[in-house]
């Protein structure tokens, strides 16, 4: 279904949010009743967090950047972040085309596409690069609007105690973290898509995607 108006958008990050919620409490009770097993279901669960934290940004912001593009905009309405997603292709062809007649072509669609309704492409919109370290959430934040701000302090959080335990994990190197350590980390995972889910909520209610107005 296509994401069109608020309520959509609202009920589409919900349902992932929702999902997600579940499968990580289930976990949680498994590991809170497991008992020779625990060092185990532990080194499980750091994985399984790390995919639901990566998934949901992926499939909140690709869900957002559809929002805006459905929105009936032009190019000269959005934020410049969200015009880049409708742009790539024609800076591509600047770029790389061998003939001149597509860069100029090209050109001409940058530079008179201010009354052009908006084309976003969503789909592979947003590059997680199977890697969702801090530096690339900033990337994501940065390329749909959101502040980076409220989240920094969360950023060795991000790289640390879950990125880095998760490619320990993926090596088959030993992870030395106890049943409270991830329990207290699977918290700080479900805060983080809880705040990433409202932060979207809140601009797209906001409207917060179009380019501010400027009073003569």
């Amino acid at each position: 279904m296509k994401i069109q108006t608020l309520t959509q958008l609202q009920n589409a990050l919900d349902a992932d949010f929702a999902w997600r919620l579940k499968e990580i409490a289930d976990l949680r009770l498994t590991v809170k009743s497991s008992t020779r097993s625990t060092r185990t279901m532990i080194r499980a669960g750091v994985t399984l967090l790390y995919a639901h934290w990566e998934g949901f940004v992926k499939h909140a912001a690709t869900k957002y950047v559809e929002f805006v593009d459905l929105q009936g905009k032009t190019y000269g309405q959005l934020r410049t972040c969200f015009s880049v997603f409708g742009m790539r292709g024609y800076v591509g062809a600047i770029i790389s085309a061998k003939k001149a007649s597509v860069r100029i072509a090209a050109m001409d669609f940058i530079a008179n596409s201010s009354d052009t309704p908006t084309k976003l492409k969503a789909k592979g919109a947003i590059d997680t690069e199977s890697n969702l370290k801090a530096e690339v959430f900033d990337n994501i934040l940065c390329a749909i609007g959101v502040a980076a701000g409220p989240y920094e302090a969360r950023y060795r959080l991000m790289d640390e105690s879950l990125l880095a335990r998760r490619n320990r994990i993926a090596h088959g190197e030993f992870v030395d973290l106890d049943p409270d350590g991830w329990r207290n980390l699977a918290e700080e995972v479900i805060q983080l898509m809880r705040d990433f889910k409202n932060d979207i909520e809140n601009a797209a209610s906001t409207a917060a995607y179009l380019r501010p107005v400027v009073n003569a």
